[in-house]
């Protein structure tokens, strides 16, 4: 009797485990050509401004100024960072504003395969495609498909489009400046603009044009070098 109950929930496992390696097999190779967060806002009315940039052809400050922003340890884990979740659960326990522990790795899991919101189930999924990215795609790939679905605005994809959106020229003129402007609006993306920024956007995208050049001489990009 129990082994018949088990039979379909295995079989409905297995199904998924085969369905979301290939999934992201294909993606190692192929761009994403839409995501679940994309059409939530086409169906709130938003065009969708998205212009896939290989990683070769974005100015190089653009992933420093993101893993100074988001990830400091990004090229150190393997898709988790243990000590910033640590660091984000004793600030969340003191009050405040929270404040998330998710690193490149796993937005891109997120931002490729799953939706926003969803609490724990989300999550949950989330975590599996994590170590799936990191185990098929490796560090490079999982920052160009993150510098290309990242939210950088209401409807704008990628830092391509916000590039042209912000600054009338592709990713690949980015200075260290804009290239932090456009980091320092990823995480509250409709809610900030990288044009004229004023107050948190202004303070921080300066911490973060300062900080690329720590990270491009402290080697926290080095496995982003060809």
């Amino acid at each position: 009797m129990i082994g018949r109950l088990l039979r379909p929930v295995l079989k409905l496992v297995l199904g998924f485990v085969i369905v979301s390696v290939a999934w992201v097999v294909v993606y190692r190779f192929v761009p994403p050509p839409y995501t679940f967060t994309m059409l939530g806002d086409r169906l709130a009315g938003h065009r969708i401004a998205s212009d896939w940039a290989p990683l070769d052809r974005i100015d190089p400050d653009m992933a420093r100024a993101a893993i100074a922003g988001e990830d400091a340890r990004f090229c150190l884990h393997r898709g988790f960072d243990v000590q910033a979740i640590e660091r984000a659960a004793q600030r969340n326990a003191s009050g405040g504003r929270i404040r998330g522990g998710s690193t490149i790795s796993q937005q891109t899991a997120k931002n490729a395969f799953l939706f926003q919101g969803g609490g724990w189930v989300r999550k949950g999924l989330e975590a599996w495609f994590t170590v799936l990215i990191e185990a098929i795609w490796g560090k490079r790939r999982i920052m160009e498909v993150y510098l290309n679905l990242a939210e950088t605005g209401i409807g704008t994809y990628g830092v391509q489009a916000a590039s042209e959106r912000y600054f009338h020229h592709g990713a690949g003129r980015l200075s260290a400046t804009e290239a932090a402007r456009i980091a320092a609006i990823l995480p509250l993306p409709k809610k900030r603009a990288a044009v004229d920024p004023h107050g948190f956007v202004r303070r921080h995208g300066n911490v973060l044009a300062r900080y690329v050049g720590v990270v491009r001489a402290s080697g926290l990009d080095r496995c982003l070098r060809s």
